[in-house]
């Protein structure tokens, strides 16, 4: 069981995506880049395979990717997962990766991101999963708390060394 947090809780729904949801999306896209970034990166390029994604799973539908969002009771987007299903890495275990996990910046620390963290594992699993992996930056802690809070473990560690030119 999963201890509770004192955090402030905000009413909200959690329902699939909708190709009309877009736009709302995209918006929240840039958040990926509210931190810290590695001196070589480009903001934009944190997000931009994401777009691609977003708007292929919300226009085409496949069955792979799934995509459900938090809103409040007016219909104003709080946040959103964006799953896809597939093989682990290792074991080729039935999995799903983490895509997207987005909560706007006005309902951070609400609880909300813990919420749909939450409700991906859930989803991956009733879609067969037997994991749940993700990808995040070293220097993005507010990522790593909630993730290490969830029971997350740094399995891997990925380097890179940029050539100058």
């Amino acid at each position: 069981m999963r201890a509770e947090s004192h955090q402030m809780s905000i009413d909200h729904n959690i329902r699939p995506a909708q190709e009309e949801d877009l736009y709302s999306l995209l918006l929240l896209l840039p958040e990926l880049a509210a931190f810290d970034l590695p001196e070589k990166r480009n903001p934009a390029d944190l997000w931009t395979s994401d777009l691609s994604l977003l708007e292929e799973c919300l226009t085409k539908q496949p069955n792979k990717t799934f995509v459900d969002i938090a809103e409040n009771k007016d219909g104003q987007v709080l946040g959103f997962i964006m799953v896809t299903m597939r093989e682990e890495l290792l074991s080729h275990a039935p999995s799903a990766h983490l895509e997207t996990i987005i909560v706007a910046p006005e309902f951070r620390g609400t609880g909300l991101g813990k919420v749909l963290l939450r409700h991906a594992e859930d989803a991956a699993q009733n879609r067969g999963a037997q994991s749940l992996s993700l990808h995040v930056f070293k220097k993005n802690k507010r990522a790593h708390t909630l993730y290490e809070a969830e029971g997350f473990d740094s399995e891997l560690i990925r380097a890179i060394k940029w050539f100058d030119k």
